[in-house]
């Protein structure tokens, strides 16, 4: 007996994927080098990954480069990259003077373990560009700067409850994992204690009666946070007016506001939704773009709040001090990357071209759908798209579609098989996209870069029609 392909043994777990399927032949003839290392993968790490994002069926790419706008896996083939490091990279892969300030801090050593200049002059920045930040405290990750920022809200305000917005993505800490993709009623998702998820207080997103309603029933709320452009950087957008009225709530209820700006930070404007549209929370979580493409992410926010963390403020003031350790908080290879980063951010037009370049996708990817005939909708604010795959059939234009008339559960309904299967097509054609399926353009983005993404959605859509997709 033969012994199994690398490509067999990688799409031995595709499960759902039917095996005649022309897209999923033709992926797995593009990327024989990718099912090689799957297979590897699988024998060590769960389902062959390391970020849940990353799963996709038979297996993903493995990228050996990449540079600007562009990334190339092992069989050496090219994909426009709209994953963006998860969102990270908004300057693109490579930026020359991040990668210079990264070569420049390697010598000096990666871990002191002590305090080093490049955390004060990254914190310095940071202040600078973010309206809220009077302080700043370093974390290594968005989700490790949520779970902070609740801890500062409840020691600050005395009072235990969250409230959050169904379809917003806060990391993956106990008290942010239901309410997102699942578990919409609040119940606790596996391995939460349901003591903890009764103290989370779920509300649909954007709507003002709601939660006016739910602080005037509970006395007992510490915080709200939210994406401020909708969950999932505007995948199930609100109007933006919620921003302001949220904030006259919260500050008429002493409710601590907390923007978690890990995505829209750096990327909507230099200083983050907050500075685009004008309304300062008092506290805001940052990662992704703060570290430039480094692990690296921070909690912002008012000095009364922070000093929670302080040896001499919360002596002085009889509170207790709040205990915060982190091995990799402000590391100074990431400080670096994220100083330079920022002063990109800070002295250009990065968040414009990216917004710019979003615009121009959004527009010529309805245009294929229109051209196709097909009742789906690609839509998005600033860097951002989302592809609508219409579960209900409504008749709809897809340039005219306005997601705000349309209930979060069913923005974020997809068929999984599809989906996948349009990520499949797209890299066939060069093109790689997030799982939502969206994603994010970049200040890399080139005009190059527009053609090739509409002709693969095009051929991606032909594809899938000559399957009985569509």
């Amino acid at each position: 007996m033969s012994a199994a392909t690398p490509q067999a043994e990688a799409s031995s777990g595709a499960g759902m994927l039917a095996s005649n399927s022309g897209i999923v032949q033709a992926y797995l003839t593009k990327t024989p080098s990718s099912a090689t290392l799957a297979a590897e993968a699988r024998d060590i790490l769960p389902s062959g990954i390391v970020h849940d994002a990353r799963h996709m069926q038979p297996y993903g790419i493995y990228v050996t480069r990449a540079e600007g706008s562009r990334k190339w896996d092992r069989d050496g083939n090219e994909y426009v990259d709209y994953a963006g490091g998860h969102g990270a990279l908004l300057l693109g892969h490579g930026r020359p003077e991040v990668l210079a300030a990264i070569q420049e801090a390697l010598p000096d050593g990666t871990h002191p373990g002590a305090n080093h200049e490049r955390e004060v002059r990254w914190a310095q920045i940071v202040r600078e560009l973010v309206p809220c930040a009077e302080r700043v405290r370093f974390t290594s990750s968005g989700t490790e700067a949520t779970h902070m920022a609740l801890r500062l809200a409840r020691a600050h305000t005395g009072k235990n409850k969250i409230v959050r917005f169904k379809g917003h993505f806060h990391g993956w800490h106990d008290h942010m994992t239901s309410g997102y993709m699942s578990h919409f009623d609040g119940a606790p998702t596996a391995g939460v204690l349901p003591d903890l998820a009764s103290q989370v207080i779920l509300l649909p997103p954007g709507d003002e009666a709601a939660a006016r309603a739910a602080f005037e029933a509970d006395d007992d709320i510490a915080a709200a946070i939210l994406e401020p452009t909708g969950g999932s950087f505007g995948l199930v957008p609100h109007a933006f007016e919620f921003l302001g009225f949220l904030r006259e709530l919260t500050a008429k209820h002493g409710v601590a506001l907390i923007f978690d700006e890990v995505i829209t930070g750096f990327r909507v404007s230099p200083g983050g939704a907050q500075g685009y549209f004008g309304v300062t929370p008092d506290m805001s979580t940052h990662a992704k773009i703060i570290a430039g493409g480094l692990p690296g992410g921070a909690v912002a926010g008012r000095k009364e709040m922070l000093d929670d963390l302080d040896f001499y403020a919360a002596k002085e003031s009889g509170r207790e001090k709040i205990f915060h350790p982190g091995t990799f908080n402000a590391n100074p290879v990431s400080a670096a990357a994220g100083t330079a980063a920022l002063t990109i951010v800070r002295d250009s037009d990065a968040c414009e071209r990216a917004s710019a370049f979003g615009a121009e996708l959004r527009a010529g990817l309805n245009g294929v759908l229109e051209d196709e005939g097909v009742p789906w909708s690609v839509y998005g604010t600033f860097s951002s798209f989302h592809l609508f795959m219409n579960p209900r059939g409504r008749a709809i234009t897809p340039s005219a579609f306005d997601p705000l008339e349309i209930d979060f559960a069913e923005l974020k309904q997809r068929p999984p098989e599809l989906v996948n299967k349009i990520r499949l097509g797209l890299l066939v054609n060069g093109v790689d996209i997030q799982g939502w399926p969206g994603g994010m353009a970049s200040a890399a983005n080139t005009a190059d870069d527009l053609p090739v993404t509409v002709d693969a959605f095009r051929e991606t859509i032909r594809m899938l029609r000559r399957e009985g997709e569509l």
